[in-house]
């Protein structure tokens, strides 16, 4: 009897120091929580006035103490709490020798070319399906026209293209025209391929993708073509041969979404 009374005084001592340490943890974080919120508040202000046309995707503290790591669209920021410094570059692990800002971005692009729809978009696929890939093309760039011309040569490596339209020079400009005329044909495939011939195509007008593409494009931080998107997010700049694509394609690591 005795010793389940004593047990029952050292369980209830034991109990209120577990409440009290409990109490102190969350007094001691409240002030953390505060300001971080506060922080968000500010970074999300000042983003808002210096990037008005994008949206932020997600703001949280960074691995470099005293920063947050701002995301949008396939873009990574590095702002101080009160949104006044910001830094734009890659946060590099030393010790593990990973880049943290591209696993970001790396992430958020798959997540951007899971979101793409087919219909949107003029694909050339195999019968039998390997790999997609992404491209963002412009018909006037000479190396876009080589990747065309060798279409066969990455179906025959089993390599699904998805084409999006990026027309370096900008709007209202004879790219981009030619790409709304492409993207406006009934044969997509044929006049892309005739235009990308240097074949010259009655403009055409209609609802079409052409200034998405380029703003996703501009999420993605596209600055040439053709550039390339695996679907892990992984972006590869240029023109690649076929057999050689193959075989990153082969050695490409999934990104978890």
């Amino acid at each position: 009897m005795c010793l389940r009374f004593m047990d029952f005084i050292w369980g209830f001592v034991l109990f209120k120091r577990i409440t009290l340490l409990v109490l102190m943890v969350l007094v001691s974080a409240a002030p953390i929580l505060a300001d971080e919120k506060s922080d968000v508040k500010a970074i999300k202000k000042i983003f808002s006035e210096i990037l008005p046309d994008n949206t932020v995707d997600s703001i949280k503290p960074s691995l470099l103490a005293g920063l947050y790591e701002v995301v949008y669209g396939a873009q990574v920021l590095y702002m101080s709490g009160n949104g006044r410094y910001v830094i734009q570059g890659d946060l590099i692990d030393l010790k593990d020798r990973t880049n943290i800002t591209e696993a970001t971005k790396s992430v958020q692009r798959a997540k951007l070319v899971s979101n793409i729809k087919d219909e949107t978009s003029i694909i050339f696929s195999p019968e039998k399906v390997k790999h997609t890939i992404t491209v963002f093309t412009d018909i006037d760039c000479g190396y876009c026209r080589k990747l065309h011309r060798e279409m066969d040569q990455y179906l025959a490596q089993g390599i699904r293209v998805k084409y999006l339209a990026f027309p370096r020079s900008g709007v209202d400009t004879s790219s981009y025209y030619k790409a709304v005329t492409v993207w406006c044909s009934d044969d997509k495939q044929a006049a892309l391929t005739a235009a990308k011939s240097g074949e010259k195509q009655e403009r055409k007008t209609c609802d079409n993708p052409v200034k998405d593409h380029m703003k996703l494009a501009e999420q993605f931080g596209v600055s040439g073509t053709p550039t390339i998107v695996f679907d892990n997010g992984e972006v590869v700049p240029g023109y690649v041969p076929a057999e050689r694509l193959s075989r990153m394609l082969d050695n490409v690591k999934q990104t978890s979404l």
